[in-house]
């Protein structure tokens, strides 16, 4: 017998492949004025969807009257708010209601018909393999994936995609405005204990939420589609508030994950790069109000404002490069269902 026969054969030994059957994926659909597209939803909803929740968020055309009376999938459950909730507020009332009827996957689909269901199998997986407690598409990963976005959308889209990964702390992900999204029933119920924005940010602030938790969430690939739809958003409307919630946010994120929940070495280069960069502005600043007209600087006078200021921005950097890697790996909610577990162990 050769020394390679005694090497395991690892090959031999493969995980099963992971089957969607009774793995409680459920579909939750906000429907707001999206009675021309919703039926055509629910026809692509894929067979191994448990359910379908469909959430007339106060809907003026009547949707949820208007599903009930239309649809003759038997999965199809109609959720009716009493106000106008927005896209946000919708759908988490549509997780709520999920995660009662026993959903474990649940996936976020717009009414609008822009969302290409053929993907929403490679959406599932990474929380059904559990390597991600959220799953959201990126319509960014290939250039032919873009040929059907408008210019436009395109520009706004990557500009708050850069944003959002500077208030979430996601440095990884892309597209944050994409809604076609998946999270595990665990991580939805704590994200519903939380004050999520309810109108068009919810997409990035279930983000900046879902970094609090330290959720993996994972980009999918796919392509932009659209078609007739009208969009209820107005980029003019919308800069504004944006700009400063993501503002807030980023303030937020750095104090709770750096000076109140933890204290390591970007904390220290922040202060540090800080007081430098102050520093020297401050001392070239004051320099140039008492100088006499005319005067030009001396070498120690330039080099005592620069260098802190070159110092304090290496510093500054480093912080950031160290907040990149700080990126969130190891989902929550394995975790999670083992303490529900024992809780409910407990409590029989």
């Amino acid at each position: 017998m050769s020394v390679v026969d005694h090497i395991p054969r690892f090959e031999a030994v493969r995980t099963a492949e992971p089957s969607l059957d009774g793995a409680g994926v459920w579909m939750v659909v906000p429907c707001y004025r999206v009675k021309d597209h919703i039926l055509r939803v629910i026809e692509r909803a894929p067979p191994w969807v448990e359910g379908i929740v469909c959430v007339d968020d106060a809907c003026p055309d009547r949707s949820g009257d208007f599903i009930e009376a239309n649809a003759t999938d038997p999965r199809v459950v109609v959720l009716r708010l009493s106000e106008n909730q927005g896209v946000g507020g919708a759908t988490m009332a549509g997780y709520a209601e999920a995660d009662r009827r026993g959903g474990r996957i649940l996936v976020k689909v717009d009414g609008d018909d822009q969302m290409d269901l053929a993907y929403m199998a490679q959406l599932v997986a990474p929380i059904l393999l559990g390597e991600a407690d959220y799953a959201k598409g990126n319509r960014f990963t290939s250039i032919s994936h873009l040929r059907a976005m408008p210019g436009v959308r395109m520009f706004g889209n990557a500009a708050l995609s850069f944003a959002a990964k500077v208030s979430t702390g996601y440095w990884n992900v892309f597209d944050p405005t994409n809604g076609f999204t998946a999270i595990e029933a665990c991580v939805a119920r704590r994200v519903l204990e939380r004050r999520v924005s309810r109108r068009f940010f919810f997409e990035t602030d279930l983000l900046y939420h879902l970094g609090t938790l330290r959720a993996v969430v994972r980009d999918v690939p796919m392509p932009a589609r659209y078609g007739e739809e009208v969009s209820n958003i107005r980029i003019g409307a919308i800069v504004g508030p944006f700009a400063l919630k993501h503002f807030t946010n980023f303030l937020q994120r750095i104090l709770g994950q750096y000076f109140v929940r933890d204290f390591n070495v970007a904390t220290v280069e922040l202060i540090s790069g800080l007081a430098a960069v102050l520093f020297g502005v401050g001392y070239a600043l004051h320099w140039l109000a008492v100088r006499n007209p005319g005067q030009a600087a001396s070498a120690g006078v330039v080099m005592a404002a620069s260098l802190p200021l070159i110092i304090g921005v290496q510093l500054l950097l480093q912080a950031v490069n160290f907040d990149v890697l700080n990126t969130p790996t190891r989902p929550i909610h394995p975790y999670l269902r083992a303490i529900e577990r024992m809780e409910a162990v407990a409590s029989a």
